[in-house]
């Protein structure tokens, strides 16, 4: 009962992404006999930064894109005018 409401007491003192799941890791160092709490991973955090993600992913190929077109239609217009200059040189 005493480690119940330790752990309760920790999920309200400074691990808020945990009081979901109520995971925490209890680390024991060896040489030092100290004992340290380290809070799980935010789910919410995760979700955010893959989006975030995904997002800059999307306009990066939007991006991308226009300069493929542009690029295309450049190489387009020379290749147009090179033929229209041998045309012209017949």
């Amino acid at each position: 009962m005493v480690l119940f409401q330790e752990r309760n007491t920790l999920l309200q003192k400074s691990w808020a992404p945990c009081a979901r799941t109520g995971f925490i890791e209890k680390i024991n160092c060896a040489k030092t006999n100290k004992v340290e709490y380290k809070s799980c991973r935010s789910s919410w955090m995760d979700e955010r930064l893959f989006w975030r993600f995904e997002g800059i992913m999307m306009c990066l190929t939007v991006v991308l894109v226009l300069v493929v077109i542009a690029r295309q239609r450049t190489l387009d217009h020379l290749a147009s005018e090179k033929v229209r200059r041998q045309i012209l040189s017949i």
